[in-house]
C-alpha cells in the first residue's frame, strides 16, 4: 500500500504521521517543501513527501531501528532531515535533532545521554565529527549521510548513505506491505515525538520529551490563533536542535498543512527569503536587529536625496504607522503621507527584506527593542512577541493582533495558564507542557509543582490587562549591596538595543554598583568607523579605539538614562564598563548555541576583569585562549581601557511603575 493511498484515521489525526498520510491523502498534490539546491528551488507534493518518508522508515527498520530508539539528527535544515524525523516517530522512536554548528566534544554528551544508536547526518562535515567521537560512543552503530560529496573514499561499514537506506527500505516496504501501517497505528498521543536538549547555561543539557499531544496542541492553539492555513509559506532555516524550529517549521506545517521553504545555505537566506516571500515568518530578535542595522548601513551610504526622503518617511511612519496597522483613527493627512511612504520607501524596503507578503512575523528567545519593535510595525509588518520555552513547545504567551504592547509577551495562549508565585516566578499549565527530562526524574519533579504547574525559573507579572512582562530570569535577579533590585537581563537587553552593541554582561549582584562587558557589534561600529576615517585592524583593534569607547559611552548613558525613569530600576545604572578584547563565541564555551550568556563561566573565565571593574583600575591586561573553526587555538592579549560613565537621579514621575 503506498503513502498516497493510506488513509490515516480522520478522527485520530494525534500523531505526526497520521497528520502525514492525512494531508497526502486529502491535499496530496499541494508542495508540502521545497528546497533550493543549486540556485534552483525543487518542491515536492505532501504525497511524494509522506512516500519518502515512508522509504526511509522502511529503511531505519531494516538497519535496526524500533519502538523507543533515539535517532540522531544533525544539519541544515534540509527536506529529508525532516522527512527522518517523521520516519522515526512512524517506527515509535524519537528523534533527537542536534545543533550542527556545535563541536565534535559537545555532541558526544548528547549522543551518550541520548543512547543513540542511529544518527542521520547531512554530509562530510557532519559524518568527520561523529567519526571524531565515535570510540567515546560505543551504542552508535549507524552514521547515515544525506550529501555523498567528498565521502567516496570513506569506507568504514556502518557508514550508510541516506539514498541506500531508502533503496533497502522500498524493497523492506515491498515484502512486508502491512508493517508500516501496523507500526503508525500503535503510535499513541502520549508517546514521546521528538527530544530536544536544553542550552545548558548552568549545567549539563538535559533532554525535554515532548510528546505528540504537548506539540500537536501548540501548533493547533498557534494556527487558529493567526488563523494559518495550507496557503501559508515558511521559510525554514532556524537550527531544526531548537524548539521554535520544531514549533513553526515542523508541528505547524504539519497541523496546517502549509509549505515550508528550505534555504541553500545560511549565507543565502535573506536572497531565499526575498524569492519565497514567506506569509509567515520567526526570527530571533538578533535576526530583526542584524536586519535593522544593514538597513541603516545602505542608507548611511545613500545618496542626500534618498536619505532626506527615507528619515522623513520614516517620521511618517513613526507617527501613524502602528496605528495604521491596528485599525486606530488616524488622521487623513497622515494616511494620505503614508500611502506615498508606502509607494516610495516601506514597499521596497519590505521587498528588499523579503517581507512583502508577510502576514504575521514572530519573535522570542529573548527581549526586543521597543524602537526596534517600533520600526517593523511602523512600515506595516505585523511584528508579534511570543514567550515559551524548550519546556513549553515555545507556546506560553502570544500576542493578539491590534492588542500590542512593545514592552510585554502578550495574553496567555490559547489553553494555557499562568499565575504568578509569591517570589515572583512565572508558572504556566496546559496541553503543551514536557512528558519529563529524558533519564532525570529528579529534575522533572523539581519543574513541576503539586498543582502541575511547570515552574519557568523566569519572574515577571501580569499587568492590569493581563498581558504578561518578563523582568529576567529569576535565580539571575539579585540584590545590590544596598538591597535594591539587579535583574542584569533586565539591563543588558536595553543595552543590546543599541545597533553597535552585539553583547552585554552586567556585574552588580551584592555590590555597591553596577559594571558591564560590552562586545560591540563589528558590522555596525565597522561601518561607522569607516565613514569617519577611523583605521582599524580588526575586531580588538577597532574595539580599544578612543573614538569607539566614546560611542559606546555614550550608548550606556542613554541607558542609565531611561533607568533613572523607573524607581525600581533606578538604582541599578551602569556606573563603569569595558568593551571585551574579543568575541563573546559558542566554541569558547561563553554562550549557549542559542547565544544566551553563561553568566558564571563568564565570571569565572574572566575574574581579574571583575576584580579590575570594581577595584577602580583605569586598565588592565588580559590575555584569553580562543578556538578556531578549524580546531587550532590561539591566545588574543591587550590591555583594556576601564571608562566610568555618568549616572543620573531618580525621576520621581515615575515612581512606583513596574519595570
Amino acid at each position: 500500500m503506498t503513502a498516497a493511498t493510506s488513509a490515516a484515521p480522520t478522527d485520530r489525526l494525534d500523531t505526526f504521521p497520521r497528520l502525514l498520510l492525512e494531508h497526502a491523502r486529502v491535499r496530496g498534490a499541494r508542495p508540502a517543501v521545497r528546497e533550493k539546491d543549486l540556485g534552483i528551488w525543487q518542491s515536492w507534493t505532501w504525497a511524494e513527501a509522506a512516500r519518502e518518508v515512508r522509504a526511509i522508515a522502511c529503511g531505519l527498520a531494516e538497519l535496526g531501528f524500533k519502538r523507543g530508539d533515539r535517532l540522531g539528527i544533525i544539519g541544515d535544515n534540509r527536506p529529508r532531515l525532516y522527512w527522518s524525523m517523521c520516519a522515526a516517530q512512524m517506527l515509535g522512536g524519537i528523534p533527537v535533532p542536534m545543533y550542527q554548528d556545535a563541536v565534535a566534544l559537545e555532541m558526544t554528551f548528547v549522543l551518550q545521554d541520548a543512547g543513540i544508536h542511529i544518527a542521520i547526518v547531512e554530509d562530510q562535515e557532519q559524518v568527520d565529527k561523529l567519526l571524531e567521537v565515535r570510540e567515546q560512543c560505543p551504542e552508535l552503530r549507524h552514521i547515515v549521510y544525506d550529501d555523498p560529496r567528498g565521502l567516496r573514499h570513506y569506507t568504514q561499514a556502518f557508514l550508510h548513505g541516506l539514498d541506500e537506506v531508502v533503496a533497502a527500505g522500498a524493497i523492506h516496504d515491498a515484502n512486508q506491505p502491512d508493517f508500516l501501517d501496523q507500526e503508525i497505528a500503535q503510535g499513541r498521543p502520549d508517546d514521546i515525538a521528538i527530544m530536544l536538549y536544553t542550552s545548558g547555561t548552568t549545567g549539563k543539557p538535559k533532554g525535554v520529551c515532548q510528546t505528540h499531544h504537548a506539540l500537536i496542541s501548540a501548533a493547533r492553539g498557534g494556527c487558529g490563533f493567526d488563523g494559518l492555513g495550507e496557503a501559508d509559506e515558511v521559510l525554514s532555516y532556524l537550527p531544526m536542535a531548537w524548539v521554535g524550529d520544531n514549533l513553526f517549521s515542523y508541528a505547524q506545517a504539519l497541523v496546517a498543512g502549509f509549505t515550508i521553504n528550505c534555504p541553500e545555505s545560511g549565507d543565502t537566506v535573506m536572497t531565499d527569503l526575498r524569492e519565497i516571500g514567506p506569509t509567515c515568518y520567526f526570527a530571533p530578535p538578533r535576526v530583526f536587529e542584524n536586519l535593522l542595522t544593514q538597513v541603516m548601513i545602505r542608507m548611511e551610504d545613500a545618496g542626500a536625496l534618498k536619505r532626506r526622503m527615507f528619515h522623513y518617511f520614516m517620521g511618517v511612519a513613526k507617527r501613524c504607522g502602528a496605528g495604521i496597522l491596528d485599525g486606530k483613527p488616524v488622521p487623513a493627512a497622515d494616511r494620505l503621507l503614508y500611502a506615498l511612504g508606502k509607494l516610495l520607501v516601506f514597499g521596497p524596503l519590505k521587498n528588499v527584506l523579503g517581507m512583502s507578503r508577510i502576514r504575521v512575523a514572530y519573535t522570542a528567545g529573548a527581549a526586543i527593542g521597543p524602537d526596534l519593535f517600533r520600526f517593523y510595525r511602523s512600515i506595516g509588518i505585523n511584528l508579534k512577541q511570543l514567550y515559551g520555552q524548550t519546556e513549553t513547545c515555545a507556546y506560553v504567551c502570544l500576542q493578539p493582533d491590534r492588542q500590542i504592547k512593545f514592552d510585554s509577551v502578550g495574553l496567555p495562549a490559547p489553553g494555557v495558564e499562568i499565575k504568578v508565585a509569591d517570589n515572583g516566578e512565572i508558572l504556566v499549565k496546559g496541553p503543551m507542557l514536557l512528558k519529563e527530562y529524558y533519564r532525570r526524574p529528579d529534575a522533572t519533579a523539581e519543574s513541576i509543582n503539586a498543582d502541575g504547574y511547570f515552574m519557568t525559573g523566569d519572574a515577571g507579572f501580569l499587568d492590569e490587562d493581563g498581558h504578561l512582562k518578563i523582568i529576567d530570569r529569576a535565580k539571575d535577579v539579585g540584590k545590590l549591596g544596598n538591597g535594591a533590585m539587579f535583574a542584569p537581563n533586565y539591563i543588558e537587553n536595553k543595552l543590546k538595543f543599541f545597533a553597535h552593541i552585539k553583547e552585554a554582561v552586567a556585574f552588580g549582584h551584592d555590590r555597591d554598583m553596577v559594571c558591564a562587558f560590552i562586545n560591540i557589534d563589528m558590522g555596525a561600529v565597522g561601518n561607522w568607523a569607516e565613514r569617519r576615517g577611523i583605521p582599524y585592524a580588526g575586531y580588538t583593534d577597532l574595539a580599544a579605539k578612543p573614538e569607539v569607547y566614546q560611542l559606546i559611552q555614550e550608548c550606556v548613558e542613554q541607558v542609565n538614562a531611561e533607568l533613572a525613569h523607573d524607581a525600581m530600576v533606578a538604582d541599578t545604572q551602569v556606573h563603569r564598563f569595558l568593551i571585551l578584547h574579543k568575541e563573546l563565541d559558542p566554541d569558547d564555551d561563553e554562550l549557549t548555541r542559542t547565544r544566551k550568556v553563561r553568566r558564571n563561566f563568564i565570571s569565572e573565565k574572566y575574574a581579574v576583569l571583575i576584580d579590575a571593574l570594581y577595584g577602580g583600575k583605569a586598565s588592565q591586561f588580559i590575555e584569553t585562549e580562543v578556538k578556531f573553526e578549524d580546531g587550532r587555538k590561539g591566545k588574543v592579549a591587550a590591555d583594556l581601557v576601564i571608562r566610568d560613565v555618568k549616572t543620573f537621579p531618580v525621576t520621581q514621575v515615575n515612581l512606583g511603575r513596574a519595570a
